[in-house]
This record gives structure tokens, C-alpha cells and sequence, in this order.
């Protein structure tokens, strides 16, 4: 299974690029791993936040790979544990599914639109965190579910 992340906007923290970078290394050694960001519209003075939102989900529905089961992160989706995570995974890696597509939103979230396309609308967390920051604990908890499948010490 190939794992493709779609995501708004790019990391400018450095701690935050760093943490990316480390987890992706490790999931490498799983399965093949693409990143993909999109341009953030910044806002002006008067910003149409409901055009922005519809505009970055256009960019990223047109990336969306035929065949992949599509995951959008809302901190209003489903809650689910690492290890029910890792049984998702494991059940889809069994059924061969080809690829799963992630979509990491920007700082005013996913249209409607990608929510209603989505496979699976998952939450991270009930609180709201940054895309940026919503993206280092995607990619540590993906790194999570490997080693879970693996029953590797990673995961206690």
C-alpha cells in the first residue's frame, strides 16, 4: 500500500519540518510515501474564507489519486484509537488496497465538498491545532500504525 498526503500550504517552522521529515523517513521503510502541498490562499483585508476553503479543496480533489481510499482530517470526524487505526491499515493491506490519500486542509479547514468525497472524515484530536502541526502527528501516528501491524516495540 502506498501512502499519499495531500496538504495545504507548507511547514515553516523548522521543528515542525524536522519532525516531518524524521517520521516520513521511517515510514519509508514500510511503504512508499508521497507528499504533496498545495498552495494556502492567504487572506486580505476581507477575506472570503468560504471561496478559499472551495478553491484549495478544488486543487486538492483534482490530486486525488483514481482508487485510493481517501481520509480527510476534520477535528470533527471519527476518533478513532492507534490501534483501530492500525487495524484500518492492516484490513486494507490485506484487501489490497492500492493507496490511501490523506487531505491535510489549511488553516480554515476542507469544503464540504471533500468531506462528502472522503472514505473516512478522521479526527486527530478534539482540539484544534494547526495544519502544520495536524500533519507531524498524521505522519508520527501512520509511523505508529506500521509498527503496531509489526508488533514492534515503537507502540507500548
Amino acid at each position: 500500500m502506498k501512502l499519499n498526503l495531500l496538504c495545504v500550504g507548507r511547514l515553516t517552522l523548522p521543528h515542525l519540518n524536522d519532525g516531518c521529515a524524521e517520521f516520513a523517513g521511517r515510514l519509508k521503510h514500510y511503504m512508499p510515501i508521497e507528499i504533496t502541498e498545495i498552495k494556502e490562499h492567504k487572506t486580505g483585508r476581507k477575506p472570503d474564507l468560504q471561496r478559499i476553503i472551495a478553491t484549495e479543496g478544488e486543487f486538492l480533489a483534482q490530486r486525488i489519486p483514481a482508487g485510493s481510499f481517501v481520509i480527510a482530517l476534520d477535528q470533527r470526524g471519527k476518533h478513532l484509537s492507534s490501534e483501530k487505526l492500525a487495524d484500518l491499515m492492516n484490513e486494507h493491506m490485506v484487501q489490497s488496497i492500492p493507496e490511501w490519500t490523506i487531505l491535510v486542509g489549511g488553516p480554515y479547514g476542507l469544503s464540504e465538498a471533500l468531506r462528502k468525497r472522503a472514505d473516512l472524515v478522521l479526527s486527530l484530536s478534539a482540539m484544534t491545532l494547526t495544519h502544520q502541526m495536524a500533519r507531524l502527528l498524521l505522519l508520527e501516528q501512520l509511523y505508529r500504525c506500521c509498527t503496531i501491524i509489526r508488533n514492534e516495540p515503537y507502540h507500548h
